[in-house]
């Protein structure tokens, strides 16, 4: 054998170690832990998506850097009162109607894990909520794997991968894992800081003592205006010489705002002792514009940074000008012995690498990520975010960043998903047109997620040709409807609706007066004037486009519609009222459709045969395909009182008579052939029924 020569036998070698090392790496590569689904966090937005992903049969992980669910109800809130309600009892015992008064409840098969089981107080106890999460991971059996804190998130390009990428997460023991899709269930729980000269002064909600008697005799400064600050105050306010609040703008009160995460009444005491002149006082006042300066004492004094920067910096706090000195009745004037910051969380972006993209909002959504209305990052594409953390899409309208919220955003999210990567079309079901109207009344009076997560879920309705039939998706995003044909696997040819909730446009909101007198509206024709939540139908005869989505006014869900029908507002939240709820929907979509909804006798159907051209739906479908109206005792009650019949009942039978029939005199009634009356009074408008 001929001896290669030395640059051959070089060359070789280095080609022989490439080749090892490039098989090296891509074994490395494909040994990663991989998983289709990749959840961070295990708090309740976490192990909702990951019921509908077990319950769905997919490939998923949970990774929960602590040893149990629900790691931020164990330290938070600090005073251990959850403000989300427990509504134990309605009066019903639908279970879907129940959900619009349980805050706490996650989604699933399993009646068990109702929150009502697990408390009996309104307001419950935090450490109740962290059970309830424990045990609706355990009792699931949910793909949990717990001190598992993931510390970096980047990406890995592949053309084979489901979105042209995968989401390589590193733990804290640098253990890598690989997954097709990434969501991010974490929330928001980064205290917000504000810096300025003296903060380091100032203690955080995070850290602060909860015993009310570390505060005795002391004066307070809170920095902030939300339900931590409040319930702050709420824990000192009968000890302290006297609690001020300051906080960049005025308090929002949720029963003025309808928006829950504004100040709840069970926190609000602060604000009675203020108005009453109990010493207590609320301020506004930008918080970047402050500073503190600690006398001799340890007392903390408010200034304003203005004043700091014209200071000699290395003069003594003594010698350092206050508003005071030149205002002697500045309101913050007097010193105070502890300063307490409660300005609420943001989300940590830390971990993500630059190159997903992941980026804040803008303003006062700067706290969250920035996501588009199907809930997924509009940086990578693959990325959701899910539970608080979503809360831009709907912040300070509805309860998105709130578990009676999100477990139903959570619940729309998945079912994108199931249809993007699975092939699984949007859940529906088709009815005959003739019971549209019930349908829609149906939802209204039940839906839990159409109530809670109002003018951001709505119901689809799908018009078959010719208007015969309807489709019906339930608590599709609205934010989304240009798109609903990609997303649902649904067409929309011919027309659809749109069933939402809402509140009155102009009556929400912390400077307006929700109380004042002939605030409700009970009149149909006074509808659009409602202002408490009520149904709001939109109809399109065409489904509108994304520059239409784009377009629409900043107050409104939706676009502007072909035809738009409200609800009249409802005291009792029931909107089953014949005339002043049913009729008036049922003539609005006769009006959409051109058709007539109504239910008519059989022998009403004869008659339009004979005299109409176009007969009504419930004739075509039902008396034309020889399916007529089963009559029953009900039914011939109603005619005979109606006039709509004679009634040739016998009234003079006796069980003598019926000898050893088995059958009584109603069995015998029900089955005895019934002749009807003249035909004039079928065209009567009694024919309704």
């Amino acid at each position: 054998m001929m001896a290669l020569p030395a640059a051959q036998r070089s060359w070789g070698l280095l080609l022989t170690f490439a080749f090892y090392m490039g098989s090296s790496c891509t074994e490395g590569a494909s040994t990663l832990p991989h998983h289709n689904y990749c959840i961070i966090g295990a708090g309740p937005s976490g192990l909702q998506m990951a019921y509908f992903l077990q319950h769905a049969g997919r490939n998923y992980v949970v990774f929960e850097r602590s040893h149990a669910p629900g790691s931020f109800f164990a330290l938070y809130p600090r005073h251990r009162k959850l403000i989300s309600i427990n509504k134990r009892h309605t009066g019903k015992s639908n279970s879907e109607f129940n959900l619009r008064h349980d805050w706490n409840s996650l989604l699933s098969h399993d009646s068990r894990l109702l929150f009502r089981h697990y408390s009996h107080d309104f307001f419950p106890e935090a450490d109740t909520m962290v059970h309830y999460l424990e045990d609706f991971a355990s009792m699931l059996e949910l793909r949990v794997q717990y001190n598992t804190a993931i510390i970096h998130v980047r990406l890995e390009r592949d053309s084979q991968a489901w979105n042209g990428h995968y989401f390589i997460l590193t733990d804290h023991n640098n253990q890598n894992y690989r997954c097709s899709l990434l969501l991010v269930a974490t929330g928001t729980w980064v205290p917000n800081v504000v810096n300025f000269p003296g903060s380091e002064y100032v203690e955080g909600y995070e850290s602060v003592s909860i015993n009310p008697e570390d505060f005795a005799g002391q004066s307070v400064l809170i920095l902030g205006r939300g339900n931590s600050a409040f319930e702050t105050a709420e824990n000192i306010l009968g000890v302290t010489n006297f609690i001020h609040m300051v906080s960049r703008s005025r308090v929002r009160l949720s029963w003025a705002t309808h928006y829950v995460g504004d100040l709840r009444a069970i926190n609000n005491g602060l604000l009675d002792t203020y108005q009453l002149k109990s010493l207590d006082g609320l301020l506004e006042g930008d918080l970047e514009d402050l500073a503190i300066v600690k006398d001799k004492k340890g007392k903390l004094h408010i200034t304003l940074k203005f004043y700091l920067e014209n200071s000699n910096s290395s003069a003594g706090a003594e010698s350092i000008t206050l508003p005071q000195d030149e205002l002697d009745n500045f309101a913050t004037r007097a010193p105070y012995d502890r300063v307490i910051r409660c300005l609420g969380w943001k989300f940590d972006f830390s971990i993500y690498n630059r190159s997903l993209r992941l980026m804040p909002g803008k303003g006062t959504k700067k706290k969250y990520p920035l996501i588009k209305p199907s809930y997924e990052s509009r940086g990578t594409r693959g990325l959701f975010v899910l539970g608080t953390a979503s809360h831009s899409i709907d912040f300070r309208k509805s309860a998105g960043g709130f578990i009676h919220g999100f477990r139903y955003t959570t619940r729309a999210v998945h079912r994108l998903l199931e249809h993007r990567h699975h092939g699984v079309p949007w859940p529906s079901s088709v009815y005959p047109i003739t019971q549209l109207t019930n349908s829609i009344i149906k939802r209204v009076n039940e839906a839990s997620g159409l109530y809670q997560m109002f003018s951001v879920l709505g119901d689809i309705i799908l018009l078959r040709e010719n208007a015969t039939a309807f489709e019906y998706l339930e608590e599709y995003p609205v934010g989304i409807l240009a798109e609903l044909e990609l997303h649902t696997g649904r067409k929309a040819h011919n027309g659809l609706f749109v069933v939402v909730m809402e509140y009155g446009k102009n009556f929400s909101g912390a400077d307006k007066d929700v109380f004042y007198y002939n605030r409700a509206v009970g009149e149909a024709q006074h509808a659009w004037q409602s202002n408490f939540l009520h149904p709001v139908i939109y109809y399109y005869k065409q489904l509108p486009t994304v520059r239409e989505m784009s377009l629409r006014p900043p107050d409104w869900p939706l676009p502007r519609p072909d035809a738009v029908h409200h609800i009249v507002e409802d005291f009792l939240t029931d909107w089953t009222a014949p005339n002043a709820h049913i009729l008036p929907l049922r003539r609005f979509l006769e009006n959409c459709l051109d058709t007539d909804l109504r239910n008519f006798f059989a022998e009403s159907c004869f008659l339009f045969a004979l005299t109409h051209q176009k007969l009504p739906p419930f004739c075509q479908q039902g008396y034309m395909r020889m399916q007529g109206l089963v009559g029953n005792e009900r039914l011939r009650h109603h005619a005979v009182e109606a006039g709509l019949l004679e009634d040739h009942t016998v009234m003079h039978f006796t069980d003598e008579l019926l000898g050893g029939q088995r059958g009584s005199r109603d069995q015998l009634l029900k089955d005895h052939v019934i002749p009807s009356s003249s035909l004039h009074y079928l065209v009567t408008a009694k024919d309704e029924l």
